[in-house]
């Protein structure tokens, strides 16, 4: 795999897309604190930048009822829909993000970026897009090999184009897919296995123009993350972070180049309320000390980490106040470890 990345960790600070703001000017505020900024999904500020909903616009067959919040394919007008959008397909402006879709992406765009480390997008996995989307019948589109296939190539054509619109603000851009729903294929009832999931994924990043990054809140198998052809993983450390580096191929991967984004400042109101700098700080230095056991340097992995909030969170009765305080919290455990290991 061609390495893409530009630049490394040394313990820079990003955050996952979907915030809870109605306001597109503080969510970009925000956002841009962060040493890797963003551009903000707003659920709540309209059913469109549901991170499903928005990256259907364009997809043949889709049926959006914004009043009973329902999304889904209609199968016959997927068939009868696909002559137009390849003729359409040539059109990179057919697959940008419009401002109905996402509200915050022009406005970010128009932002003084190329100062910022690196900035970065993202996009619904095609895997958790197939799982979650379902036909006239409520049944999965990941069933169906046609539809599956048509939303990978499609999911993959987004991105790219989102890609390089984000590379002329600034050249180390990546965007990352989020991936919410892989944690399901792991599960014997579901009937798209682990193994034609890693097949497909790993033929989607294939054709991905940028770095490859992939995000997850969940706990699916580690190893088949670790061992997919991508250079930066997004994970929720803060519950899964002791458990995520006893798996030996944590150490193969940082050793390869690749960057691991540690979600390890809560957003949740009630374990917000119990932590601090120091707190946060022992917690993530404890699970490089398992790093340490396994032979791995503790510089090479500073330098290939990037530091982040653990989950989005629309659910807060406070709805925006913690994750803002979670955001700066998170700056203050990074100049904390930058401090300590990057002096």
């Amino acid at each position: 795999m061609d390495r893409q990345l530009g630049f490394t960790g040394e313990l820079a600070t990003t955050a996952m897309g979907i915030m809870p703001h109605e306001d597109i000017d503080d969510a970009l505020r925000l956002a841009l604190t962060t040493d890797i900024p963003f551009w903000p999904q707003l659920p709540r500020l309209s059913y469109y930048e549901d991170m499903y909903v928005q990256a259907m616009e364009h997809f043949p067959g889709t049926v959006i009822d914004e009043e009973r919040l329902r999304i889904f394919v209609d199968s016959n007008r997927f068939v009868e829909e696909i002559s137009e959008y390849l003729e359409k397909e040539g059109d990179e402006g057919y697959f940008r993000l419009s401002d109905r879709f996402a509200q915050a992406y022009q406005r970010f765009l128009a932002a003084e970026l190329g100062s910022y480390k690196s900035i970065r997008g993202q996009i619904i996995s095609p895997v958790s897009l197939a799982l979650k989307i379902v036909d006239e019948n409520g049944r999965p589109i990941v069933y169906n090999d046609e539809v599956r296939a048509f939303a990978y190539a499609y999911i993959q054509k987004k991105l790219n184009i989102q890609y390089e619109e984000l590379k002329e603000k600034n050249g180390n851009a990546f965007v990352w897919i989020d991936d919410p729903g892989l944690e399901f294929i792991f599960n014997a009832l579901c009937g798209y296995d682990n193994v034609k999931a890693k097949r497909e994924l790993t033929e989607f990043f294939e054709g991905v123009t940028g770095p490859r990054g992939l995000h997850l809140c969940g706990r699916p198998d580690w190893d088949f993350l670790l061992t997919l052809n991508i250079e930066i993983l997004s994970f929720n450390a803060y519950a899964f972070g002791d458990l995520f580096v006893t798996y030996d191929k944590v150490k193969d991967f940082l050793e390869r180049g690749n960057l691991i984004s540690w979600g390890i400042v809560p957003t949740s109101f009630d374990e917000f309320m119990g932590e601090n700098v120091e707190g946060i700080a022992k917690r993530i230095e404890a699970m490089w000390d398992v790093l340490d056991e396994k032979g791995l340097d503790r510089q090479l992995v500073v330098r290939q980490s990037l530091l982040a909030p653990a989950t989005c969170n629309l659910v807060n009765p406070d709805r925006t106040a913690t994750v803002e305080r979670s955001f700066a919290l998170l700056g203050e455990v990074s100049d904390y470890l930058k401090g300590k290991y990057l002096q």
